[in-house]
Order: structure tokens, then sequence, then C-alpha cells
């Protein structure tokens, strides 16, 4: 079934944990939370060419400050804005401001708690700290972490141990005490400096939600809400392991839970897809301090909100030195990862596509998300043909943006490659290559925070099959290389992403021989400057069926069947029966 819907309403029964019995408040009201998350820089609508979209335009922050004034206007004083995670990365925009185009126009939504994501420490701890630790904070977004601690930080040596910010915090909403605790990311982000967090440390946050559900229900609040950025596996199992926690406000793995996830223990989980498409609002009525009624509305972001000028104001503000106009400089924009400059506008249209590009799909779905998408194919492409190698390569990652047929343009390549890498080739053996496409466990402690993006990563010049249903290490085989068998003794060219601070390294794997791809100049090149000149090479500059095949990797038995009612991009449910 196919859901085409903007709005659905969905009414929810108020299930209570024992937990929450026993230690439930005695407030009488209703809350509002409006939820928002994995916004992945981008500021302005795409279409939606997944099968759930049939190229509708979706998101731009504009449109979803609309939304929310008209719930905020509908339910004065009632209301909670929740931002969850990795909102600071994934756009040409936030990467040239290190983040802080996003910031700019953010602080002007009235945040009231922020659970950070993996991606929000690209720019680095200090940046972090800057942004969100600092009195005052630049990002005025409130934020609530319990996972996240100081661990030898340069200058706050005797904050060892402590919190980074508030593990939680207990707000008063319309005569109910609400407890908010928060998550961060249990991994930091995977680019290419390995010490962008040195100085803080991460937990698999465990140990911190049974401790502080237990703190927030002895202190006798009327709800408790989690939000966090350990994904929708990674929330649904603490969900129900312990009791207590009324609702979880996830991110992370970008599902869309058009109604929410029910946890053994009456827990409600929502996730709110990725790059501004759905908006939640959960409605929680509680007669003195027992749940009586909740009902969950999921909103898609489409032309039917018209953009609020404030913010449309804010984008544009932001955009401006970037897009094209008299205040665009070529050659003066430093891209702060690799030190290339921005040559072109990032609006310029680069060429044409007639094959949708995104990786996004079901796992009901030819070309599943967790198993191939057309953009990472493409990308692969480029890298492959553009440096000479065999094989183009690149992690199975699950950001990045939708592109329909049509043009393509320079900023679409920034939402898919917004960590600066540039491309290099070198030499890996089979084995290693088979390594990569094997992915990691999916299923040896069941429903984890190792699920993670997609489970193998994109190449160019070689098929394989893939069996979910067998053990890690067993997963792929009749792996090709231009048709012949992949040798696991024999070292082949592959091409990819590469990073000056780890030169070792290409697509975070150890290679031989590394050429990196250099300007005639031999000035430095961004992965997007290296993509747009493949583009541009292609006949008719236009990416066509013939010049991109799809299907590289053959799921030979199912994905898990989808749960809770969901159709999933990431399977929530078991890989092996």
């Amino acid at each position: 079934m196919k859901f085409r819907s903007t709005r659905l309403a969905v009414a929810v029964c108020a299930a209570l944990s024992p937990f929450s019995l026993v230690h439930a408040g005695s407030g009488t009201g209703e809350v509002t939370l409006i939820h928002m998350g994995d916004l992945h820089g981008h500021l302005i609508p795409h279409p939606n060419v997944r099968s759930d979209g049939n190229g509708q335009s979706e998101g731009g922050m504009a449109r979803i400050a609309t939304l929310i004034k008209d719930i905020r206007r509908a339910k004065p004083k009632q209301t909670l804005l929740v931002n969850t995670g990795d909102t600071l990365h994934g756009g040409a925009e936030a990467l040239f401001t290190q983040g802080e185009a996003m910031i700019k126009v953010l602080n002007l939504f009235g945040i009231d708690a922020y659970a950070p994501g993996n991606w929000d420490f690209v720019y680095g701890a200090d940046k972090f700290i800057e942004y969100f630790a600092s009195r005052p904070a630049r990002a005025n977004w409130n934020p609530v972490i319990s996972n996240l601690y100081y661990d030898n930080y340069p200058g706050a040596e005797a904050r060892n141990g402590q919190h980074v910010a508030a593990p939680y915090t207990i707000r008063t909403v319309n005569g109910l005490r609400i407890g908010i605790l928060g998550f961060t990311s249990d991994r930091g982000p995977q680019a290419g400096d390995p010490n962008i967090t040195k100085g803080l440390k991460f937990t698999n946050g465990v140990a911190e939600y049974e401790k502080y559900v237990k703190l927030l229900r002895e202190q006798d609040v009327d709800l408790v809400v989690v939000i966090s950025e350990l994904g929708l596996h990674g929330n649904l199992t603490l969900a129900d392991r312990f009791p207590g926690v009324d609702v979880i406000l996830s991110s992370d793995k970008h599902e869309i839970t058009v109604k929410p996830v029910v946890s053994k223990h009456g827990t409600l989980l929502v996730e709110q897809g990725m790059d501004g498409q759905v908006v939640g609002e959960l409605s929680i009525r509680v007669k003195e301090g027992r749940v009586i009624d909740k009902k969950y509305v999921s909103h898609r972001i489409t032309d039917r909100f018209q953009p609020d000028p404030a913010i449309a104001a804010a984008v544009q503000s932001v955009r401006r030195p970037y897009v094209t106009g008299p205040q665009f400089q070529a050659g003066k924009i430093r891209n702060p990862f690799n030190g290339s400059f921005l040559r072109y506008p990032i609006d310029t249209v680069i060429g044409q596509t007639k094959v949708p590009l995104y990786r996004s799909n079901f796992s009901d779905e030819a070309m599943p998300a967790v198993i191939e998408g057309s953009s990472h194919d493409f990308l692969t492409d480029a890298f492959r043909v553009m440096t000479g190698a065999q094989l183009g390569g690149i992690t199975g990652f699950r950001y990045g943006t939708t592109v329909g047929a049509g043009p393509i343009k320079l900023e679409d390549f920034y939402h898919f490659m917004p960590v600066g890498p540039q491309i290099a080739k070198g030499e890996l053996t089979g084995a290693q290559i088979k390594k990569t496409l094997e992915g990691a466990p999916q299923e040896e402690a069941g429903r984890t925070n190792t699920w993670v993006n997609g489970w193998t990563a994109g190449y160019s010049g070689l098929t394989a099959d893939f069996d979910p249903q067998a053990p890690q290490g067993n997963r792929v085989s009749n792996i090709r290389v231009d048709g012949q068998p992949l040798d696991p003794q024999a070292r082949y060219t592959v091409a990819g992403f590469y990073y000056d601070l780890v030169p070792n390294l290409i697509n975070r794997v150890p290679a031989k021989n590394i050429t990196v791809l250099k300007d005639e100049d031999g000035s430095t090149l961004d992965g997007t400057d290296v993509v747009k000149r493949y583009v541009e090479s292609l006949p008719g500059k236009t990416v066509t069926a013939e010049n991109l095949p799809l299907n590289r990797i053959r799921l030979v038995n199912p994905l898990p069947a989808a749960e809770h009612g969901l159709r999933e991009m990431q399977p929530l449910g078991s890989v092996t029966k």
C-alpha cells in the first residue's frame, strides 16, 4: 500500500507502564509535543521520489515554521517544540558555515529541547561546546544530553566525568510536570578526522536511561518524555527493557512513523523521516497523574503549507553568499574540511538526470535502502571513471537528498557529500572489498544500536549476491568484477573518499599506493568537483538508464517483514528466524 496522504491522525490507547503507575504525578491537563529531527542541513524543499511521494515537493524550513505556528496558535501555552539531532550537517550552507547557517535559522523557532545527533559533532568538539555548552550558547535550543561527558577536554580537565549538558529537565506546561530526558548518538561522526570528538565521551545510554527514568518518576512528574538520537531500533530496545517512559521522540534511522510504534511497556515511539519531510504532533491528556488519551498526527511538509515570511527571509539570507547573485564570490569560500574553494554558485545546474537519485527505498521494495541506492551507484560511477580505477566505492550511508528526474544542481552533490571528501584511488584486496560488502553485524545482539545506516557499501564495477538471512561474514557471494569472480588475494584499484588526516585510508579502509585526484594545477578538488566533471562528460550531460545501471546487489532472500504497521527502510524485526 502506498501512503499518499499528507496528514494522518492516530488515536492511541493510554497504556501505562507498571513503573509509571507506581510513580505517577497528580497533574491534570494536556500537552502537545511538536517533533522534528534529522533535518540534515536541508533549508529548502526537495522532491520525494520514493514510492510514498510521487515526486511531490517536501520539506523546507519556512513551511515547517508555518505548521509550528499553526499548532501553537491552536493550542496556546500547551506546546513543546523538540528537535532531535543531525541538524548542522548535510548541505553546502551548513558545511561552509560549520553549522551556523542552520543555527541562525532555527534560533528563530523557539526550540524547547534538543538532543544532538552524531553528525552535529562533525565540526569538532570545540565547535560543539561553543554552539551548545558555552555561556551563552550560540544555539538557543536547550540541549538535554544524558550520555555525553567531558573526558580530558582541553582546559576543562576539572570537569572530567561531568555531563556536557543537563541530562534532563523538568518543564511545567499547562498544569503538567514533564520530565524530558535526552540522548545523543552513541557514536561520533564517521568523517576524516579521527580526533574529531577528542575530549568528549559517549555511552550507549543504557545506564543513563535506567538511572534517570527512575529519578524522574521519583520526582512525581506527570509524563516522562525521552528525546533521543539512538535510533528507532536502539530506542525500542531500551523501551522494551525498561518501563516508565511515556513517549520517545526518536531520530537517526530516518523512518517515518505514520502511527507510533508501541513498546511492550506501552511507550510510544515516533520518528520523522529525514530532511524535513515530516513533523510530528503528539497530544497527551492527563487527569490526576494518569494518561487518559494520546493522539498523534504525522504532518507531511508539502506545498499545502505556505512559507512563513520571516523564516523564508532568514533562509534566503544565509543562502545568499552561496547562490547566484552579487554576493557570490568564486574562489573565496573555503571548505573547512579539505581547504578547497567553492568555484560555482551552489544553485548552478550541472546537467540532467532521467533516473531519480536517492537511497531510501523501503525494505519490501527493489533496491532497499540498506542494500543499494541509485545515488550511490551514480557517485561510485563518477569516482571510478574520473580516477580510472577498476572499482568505485562509497560507504553505505542513508543521509543525503533525493534528486528527481530533471536538473541536477551543484548543491545536490553537497547534500550527498557534505563532509569535504577528496577522491583518491588506491589498492584493496578482494578480501577487504568483500568485508565492506558484508557490512556490520545485524543479528548477534538482536535489535541493538549496531544496526546503522546501510548494511552494504555501494560499488561501481562489481555485482554481488546478498543473503540477509546468512551469518555475518557469509552474506555476500558471487562477487564479480568486470564479470570475473573476485579473487580474495588479488589487489584491485578502488576509488572513494579520502581525507588528508587519515592518508592511508580510502572509505575508512586501509589501502596501498594511494593517489589523490587533483586539479590540473595541483590544487585540491572537492568530491563535488569530481562528480560535476563526471556529469559534464556524459553525453548531453545527462544521467540515463543506459549509463547508470542499477540493481548491482541481488537479494537472494528477503529482508524481514515490516513490524508495527510500518513500511520500514531499516528492518525492525529479526533477520533470521
